[in-house]
């Protein structure tokens, strides 16, 4: 057991770490660019994949030959996609495999976790009640909560923050090269966990790469920090 005074925080991104959601993303997308005419295929979304949703829509209206929505229609066009990416995931939720379950043991273990994720709160408060794990986790911090997005380290720093963790005993668990990189200039190592749309080859700025969550044992992630120390 972590004794209080060596708590280790344990971070972990949403999509595509404790949720397969990537088509579910995809496709809500795709529905939403399509409504406002502006041509969305795979490549784009691998390329707008874990960024914030204000980023993604001007760069696709810019990119497309479009006036810029401004703060009020963008916001807008974020909600509409976010409803259509709710309403997908809620007939079928992508549950990572085994995420309830190694969550609860590293939770039993003593380790202080959170979410730290660009999702707006609906859809990490929506993914947590399906998970079940609302009870286990000690912060969350939503894309809304920062200025900057990954790969700026703003997120993981509010989360270590709001765990009451310094950054240096803090661990990421992402499954994009951008997190990993918010991760470093957080000051805290990272895992990265390949998904879908996702290998081993994008993770390699990780300390360690993993390909199914039972693999974040208490001993990993403790090795980690210690690592990180010496």
């Amino acid at each position: 057991m972590t004794q209080p005074n060596e708590a280790i925080g344990v971070i972990f991104d949403m999509d595509g770490t404790l949720t397969d959601s990537h088509d579910a993303h995809y496709k809500s997308w795709k529905s939403t660019m399509d409504d406002h005419g502006i041509a969305y295929g795979p490549s784009d979304f691998i390329r707008d994949f874990g960024r914030r949703n204000p980023e993604i829509i001007a760069e696709n209206w810019e990119r497309s030959g479009k006036t810029v929505p401004d703060e009020a229609d963008a916001r807008m066009i974020a909600d509409e996609k976010e409803a259509a990416f709710r309403t997908i995931i809620a007939e079928a939720f992508p549950e990572m495999p085994g995420a309830r379950e190694m969550m609860r043991g590293l939770h039993d273990a003593g380790f202080h976790l959170a979410i730290g994720s660009s999702a707006p709160k609906e859809n990490i408060e929506l993914c947590n009640q399906e998970l079940g794990i609302e009870t286990l986790l000690d912060a969350i911090v939503c894309g809304c909560d920062v200025k900057n997005g990954k790969p700026e380290p703003d997120g993981f720093l509010l989360a270590a923050e709001r765990l009451g963790c310094p950054p240096g005993r803090c661990i990421v668990v992402e499954d994009a090269a951008a997190g990993i990189e918010a991760a470093h200039r957080a000051g805290m190592p990272a895992i990265g966990i390949v998904s879908t749309g996702h290998d081993a080859t994008d993770l390699a700025e990780a300390e360690q790469v993993i390909h199914e969550l039972k693999e974040l044992t208490p001993e990993l992630l403790s090795g980690l920090v210690k690592g990180h120390h010496q």
